[in-house]
């Protein structure tokens, strides 16, 4: 299954959260996307409710279906922890959502983009793959010639906040990933034990 390139709102308001991070999308239509909107009964399965949880996820990071599968498997072999917070925490680590995190892109997609098309170093060398999964204490920095982008400077600007596992120097465009993440730091939407549930369906 390709990555989904359809409208992000729609699935936002299907999911019953918001891909983007900014609550935009459901702020006006907090409901399913269809004739029966807000009135819909549809009562989902056990099933259903697994799978809506994995696609939340899923689509929160932009993984196509066989690498979000791939990255479950991964985080069950880590020894230490949960299967659950070990998924996330290996989606935290991807380079196209530090990006994100270190405010030089307002969304992902949008950091995908700046991944994609060489604007983003790793310990100054240029990676222009989004999976690429950062280690804790490289330095993630924009090119040079990139550092006058638009884009960029209006990423930095619509900044609030960082969150506490990331490192920045503003002065330089480079930040870090200090640490790994807590739990209780990621997405309080997400019920990562449901997502667990429906892969060990499938087994």
């Amino acid at each position: 299954m390709s990555r989904y390139i359809g409208s992000r709102w729609k699935k936002s308001r299907r999911l019953g959260i918001s891909l983007s991070g900014t609550g935009k999308e459901l702020a006006r239509r907090p409901y399913a996307p269809g004739d029966h909107g807000p009135n819909s009964r549809r009562k989902l399965s056990d099933y259903g409710i697994q799978l809506r949880e994995k696609q939340k996820l899923r689509y929160m990071y932009g993984l196509n279906e066989r690498q979000f599968s791939n990255l479950f498997e991964t985080a069950g072999k880590i020894k230490e922890g949960k299967q659950g917070v070990n998924l996330m925490i290996l989606l935290e680590r991807r380079l196209d959502n530090m990006v994100y995190r270190l405010g030089l892109a307002t969304t992902r997609p949008q950091a995908r983009q700046l991944v994609n098309h060489g604007h983003i170093l790793v310990d100054g060398k240029r990676v222009d793959i989004p999976s690429y999964r950062v280690n804790i204490g490289q330095v993630i920095s924009v090119r040079e010639k990139s550092k006058d982008l638009l884009v960029i400077q209006n990423a930095l600007e619509a900044v609030v906040g960082r969150p506490a596992f990331v490192s920045f120097d503003a002065d330089k465009l480079e930040g870090s990933l200090t640490r790994y993440p807590e739990r209780d730091e990621l997405e309080p939407d997400i019920d990562e034990t449901l997502v667990v549930e429906y892969y060990n369906q499938l087994l």
